[in-house]
């Protein structure tokens, strides 16, 4: 006989997975850690022990705005400790099964409704004022308002925004005969577009002028996507997304899969200095606005610009897939209420100018128009004019993400693999979406055996 799964019984089975993971980590021991939480003693303010882990030259920036806030506080002052990324969800997941987390936590993984469902974070919405709730639901752009929720109750409050636009070297344009002020206005022009600029050398690629890939990065253009909010449902194996993996394989075809691997397999690292649209490799590149300060950095000298990736016939335009990064309070935080006066704060939900600063310094896209008016963000825009593109983007109802489902990890990989096996000639998409969509549901029927409602 099976039984169904409490709160307490998913939480402790969660602490389970994640025990092994901590004790076989690397980084700083748990006890010392937890030791962390030690207030100095000559500041009477109540403490509010906030995990984050920005690391490197992102710390200072981070640690900017926990001074902001503690400059404005006579009650509540912030200790922030950072975490090895590699290691932070499972000592996250230890700290609250110890009786001892922090009491607010940065979240990078797209785990929100998994944590929910297994009471290991607590609900924000229940501490806004209804000045803060009206501003939250009414002002703020839907990325940021419709993120975060898992059964009626918001769980994570969106910070970080990524999304996805072309960039496009105008050098490449211009040598071969295109006008880089008039960029492509339908993907199947975009296409073509992208073929006049491959480069051979003895039948190799030796300049990729336009690589799709990614079924997440594709099928908000062709009108897909992973879920129904209005009806709860995930969506997989749908004409939409089928029509953009199909696309994806196509263009990947034309060129020859053989020759496609080969070429990818020579590129150099995706990240900072040896991203390939640096060093000429690639022409046009779907990316997220982090790149725009990476070539502010690398590649000073570089003429490029920003567009909108466009749709396909029949598709939906200004769309995108996006990533979201959280702030959460931990079940059995001992300072719940400190940490959100820290979390709204910083989410600008009274202050968005203060806030504005911020996300410039982050290089994050402003949450609302409001932020966006800000002289702070207007003075960002005119440096960067590229991240126009991107902020176009930020205020759309068209950005996908991923579902809110208590198994949302396991459908992010398997998506993740299913498109993997399209886009390497493994499996035609149809067999690939519907090998998708079988494993999900066989998923589900085992959480359903095990006692979880979904």
């Amino acid at each position: 006989m099976k039984f169904p799964v409490s709160k307490a019984g998913a939480l402790g089975a969660a602490m389970i997975l994640a025990l092994g993971s901590v004790i076989t980590g690397c980084g700083p021991k748990t006890e010392t850690l937890l030791s962390a939480t030690a207030a100095p003693q000559a500041d009477q303010r109540e403490p509010v022990y906030y995990w984050h882990m920005w690391s490197a030259e992102w710390q200072p920036v981070m640690e900017h705005v926990v001074d902001e806030f503690n400059a404005s506080q006579t009650k509540y002052r912030v200790i922030p400790l950072q975490i090895p990324y590699g290691s932070a969800d499972s000592k996250f997941l230890l700290s609250v099964a110890g009786g001892n987390p922090p009491d607010v936590m940065a979240q990078w993984t797209q785990a929100i409704s998994t944590w929910s469902q297994g009471g290991i974070l607590q609900p924000l919405e229940t501490r806004m004022t209804p000045a803060e709730r009206q501003y939250f639901d009414h002002d703020t752009y839907p990325v940021i308002h419709n993120n975060g929720w898992y059964k009626g109750h918001l769980y994570g409050m969106v910070m970080g925004v990524d999304v996805y636009a072309c960039y496009y070297r105008v050098d490449d344009f211009q040598k071969a005969g295109l006008d880089p002020d008039k960029f492509p206005t339908t993907l199947e022009e975009l296409t073509t577009v992208g073929h006049k600029l491959d480069q051979f050398e003895g039948g190799n690629l030796t300049r990729v002028g336009f690589l799709p890939s990614g079924l997440t990065q594709y099928a908000p253009s062709f009108g897909g996507g992973f879920y129904d909010a209005a009806t709860h449902q995930v969506l997989l194996n749908t004409p939409q997304n089928l029509k953009a993996l199909t696309y994806l394989v196509d263009t990947k075809n034309q060129l020859g899969m053989d020759r496609v691997m080969r070429y990818s397999s020579s590129l150099k690292s995706q990240n900072g200095a040896s991203w390939p649209f640096i060093d000429g490799s690639v022409s046009i590149s779907l990316d997220g606005e982090w790149r725009v300060q990476q070539l502010a950095k690398f590649a000073p000298n570089l003429k490029y610009k920003v567009a909108l990736l466009p749709p396909p016939a029949g598709g939906k335009a200004v769309a995108s897939y996006s990533n979201t990064n959280f702030l959460t309070i931990p079940a059995g935080a001992k300072h719940a209420q400190g940490a959100w006066e820290f979390i709204k704060f910083w989410a600008g939900l009274n202050d968005h100018n203060r806030a504005a600063e911020f996300n410039t310094r982050f290089g994050w896209l402003p949450s609302s128009n409001q932020m966006l008016a800000a002289p702070a963000y207007q003075a960002y825009l005119k440096k960067y004019p590229q991240y126009k593109a991107f902020v176009t983007l930020a205020a759309s109802p068209n950005l996908v993400t991923i579902p809110p489902t208590a198994y949302q990890m396991y459908l992010a990989d398997h998506i993740s693999s299913a498109d993997d096996l399209a886009e390497r000639g493994s499996l035609s998409p149809a067999a690939a979406l519907t090998g998708l969509e079988h494993d999900v549901a066989r998923e589900r029927a085992r959480r359903k055996e095990l006692g979880y409602d979904e």
